[in-house]
C-alpha cells in the first residue's frame, strides 16, 4: 500500500503488497473456486497477455491468506500473484486548494493512469488495486459542524472524480464507511501505552497552544488509528512526510507489540486453526520510505508557510472551486516583492519562487527554462493576469467535471458505495485475523 501522508490530518495514503498463489490454466477455461481454509477466496484466473499491476513504492509481503486453488489437470502450473495495494487520501475539512491537488491528488490520477497494467517479473505476476478515501474519522478531531462535515465529505470524493479518479480503475470510498478502520484502533488502542502517545509531538504542540481543556482525546489517540489504516491493509511500505516519521514509529512499535503478544505459541495455532486462516502474525511491520514529493505549494500571503484549508484567511490559498474571478483577484493581490525580475530559488524572494511553481505546476508541459525565458523579465503587474488565465484554464474542466458528478446523487452514491465495498472486503480479513489472535469469539456464520 502506498502511503504519501502530508500530516496525516491533511493527507493520508498506503502502499501494500501481499500475495496470491494461484494456478494458471493450461486450457482456457475455468472452474468453481474452493474455499480455502474456512474463509471465503476469490478465484485467480489469469487470461492471455494480462500481467499484474506494477505497485508504485511498495515490496513484498507475507503471502495472503486468500488462497484460490482451482480444479486442474496435472499438467497445470502454479503460478504467483501478486497484489500491490494503493491507499490514499485527504482529510474533509474545508475545501480542497490547488495544493492538495497538484501535491496529492493529480500524482494519484498520474499513477492510475501510467502505472496500472499488470506485469511478469521472475515468473510474478503484478496486480495493481487503488483505493482513495475521504478520511472523515480524522476529521473530527477537532470539532465539525454536522452539515458542514456531510457536505464536505461529498464534494471531496467528487473532486476525486472531477481531477481524474476512474471508478473503473480505483476505488473511492469514506473512511467511516469501513467500519473495520475504528475497530481496529480500539483493538490496538487497547494495547498501546500511553507513554507512547505522549512522545508524539503534535499533540503536545496543540496541547500546548490551545491548553488540554480544548481539544479532545481523538486528538491525542489518533495516531492509533493512523495506525489501524495502515495495518488494515498490511501495508509494507510506507511514504511518509517528515512530520508523519514518528507516527509511523508509532504503528512499527504497536506491530511488535501485537504480534510479539498475541501472535505465538500453541493457543494461537489451535485459535488459528479453529477459525480457518493461517497462524502467522496478524500484521505487518511497514517500513517507511522516501518518496518523489508532489508540487510544494505555498500560501499566497507569506511564500514561506504551506497553502493550508486551516488559514482562516481565504485569500492565503486557491481553492480549486474558487470561481474565475476569485482566482483572479486572490492572485492580483497576492503578496509580491519590490525586486526587479522574477526568478526561481531565490531564498530571499519566496513568492517568486511560489508564484512561479505554480504558474509551472498548472502548465505541466512546459519546461522551467521555456517558463523562465518567458516571464523572466516581466513586471509583477505583467506576470499576474498570466498566471491567473493559466490557473483558471487548468481548474475549469476539473470544476465542470465535478458540477456533473454532483448533480447526479446516484452515481456518486454508488461509487462510494462500490469502494466502501471492495475496501470492506479487504479490510475485514485482517480485522478478524486480529480477533482472532486476541481471543474474541468469532461471530456465528
Amino acid at each position: 500500500m502506498k502511503f504519501t501522508i502530508a500530516s496525516m490530518a491533511a493527507f493520508f495514503s498506503a502502499a501494500a503488497l501481499t500475495s496470491i498463489t494461484a494456478l494458471r490454466p493450461m486450457a482456457a477455461f475455468s472452474r468453481p473456486a474452493v474455499r480455502v481454509g474456512g474463509r471465503a477466496s476469490y478465484t485467480i484466473i489469469p487470461t492471455a497477455g494480462r500481467a499484474a499491476p506494477t505497485v508504485f513504492m511498495s515490496t513484498e509481503t507475507a503471502p495472503n491468506d486468500n488462497v484460490v486453488l482451482e480444479s486442474s489437470p496435472a499438467s497445470e502450473t502454479k503460478k504467483k500473484i501478486r497484489t500491490r495495494r494503493i491507499l490514499s487520501g485527504v482529510q474533509p475539512t474545508g475545501s480542497l486548494h490547488l495544493g492538495n491537488y497538484l501535491g496529492a491528488i493529480r500524482q494519484w490520477v498520474e499513477f492510475q493512469n501510467n502505472s496500472m497494467e499488470p506485469y511478469e517479473e521472475d515468473g510474478i505476476e503484478y496486480r495493481t488495486e487503488n483505493f482513495f478515501c475521504v478520511v472523515d474519522l480524522h476529521a473530527i478531531t477537532m470539532p465539525q459542524d454536522p452539515k458542514e462535515l456531510q457536505e464536505s465529505t461529498l464534494a471531496s470524493a467528487a473532486l476525486y472524480l472531477a481531477a481524474g479518479i476512474d471508478p473503473e480503475k480505483s476505488k473511492v470510498f469514506v473512511q467511516s464507511h469501513v467500519p473495520a478502520h475504528t475497530e481496529l484502533a480500539w483493538l490496538l488502542s487497547c494495547i498501546t501505552p500511553m507513554n507512547w502517545l505522549e512522545r508524539m509531538i503534535q499533540f503536545k504542540d496543540k496541547a500546548k497552544k490551545q491548553g488540554t481543556d480544548a481539544v479532545g482525546v481523538g486528538l491525542f489517540t489518533y495516531p492509533i488509528l493512523m495506525a489501524a489504516d495502515i495495518l488494515l491493509y498490511q501495508a509494507d511500505r510506507v511514504p511518509v512526510g517528515e512530520d508523519q516519521r514518528q507516527h509511523l514509529e508509532l504503528a512499527r512499535d504497536i506491530v511488535r507489540r501485537f504480534n510479539g503478544e498475541y501472535c505465538k505459541g500453541g493457543q494461537f495455532k489451535k485459535r488459528c486453526k479453529a477459525s480457518g486462516i493461517p497462524s502467522r502474525p496478524t500484521f505487518t511491520e511497514p517500513e517507511a520510505m522516501i518518496v518523489k514529493q508532489g508540487a510544494r505549494i505555498m500560501s499566497l500571503t507569506d511564500g514561506t508557510s504551506k497553502m493550508s484549508k486551516s488559514d482562516p484567511n481565504d485569500a492565503s490559498r486557491i481553492n480549486v472551486l474558487d470561481p474565475p474571478d476569485v482566482i483572479r483577484a486572490k492572485i492580483k493581490k497576492c503578496k509580491t516583492d519590490a525586486e526587479k525580475g522574477i526568478e526561481w530559488d531565490n531564498p530571499s524572494r519566496p513568492e517568486a519562487s511560489n508564484l512561479l511553481s505554480i504558474y509551472s505546476a498548472v502548465q505541466p508541459g512546459r519546461s522551467r527554462e521555456a517558463i523562465i525565458e518567458e516571464v523572466s523579465d516581466l513586471s509583477w503587474g505583467e506576470f499576474k493576469p498570466l498566471l491567473a488565465d493559466a490557473v483558471v484554464s487548468h481548474l475549469e474542466p476539473i470544476q465542470k467535471k465535478y458540477a456533473s458528478v454532483r448533480e447526479d446523487e446516484k452515481y456518486l452514491e454508488g461509487v462510494l458505495r462500490d469502494g466502501a465495498d471492495a475496501a470492506d472486503d479487504i479490510a475485514s480479513k485482517t480485522l478478524e485475523a486480529a480477533r482472532v489472535a486476541m481471543g474474541f469469539v468469532p461471530r456465528p456464520k
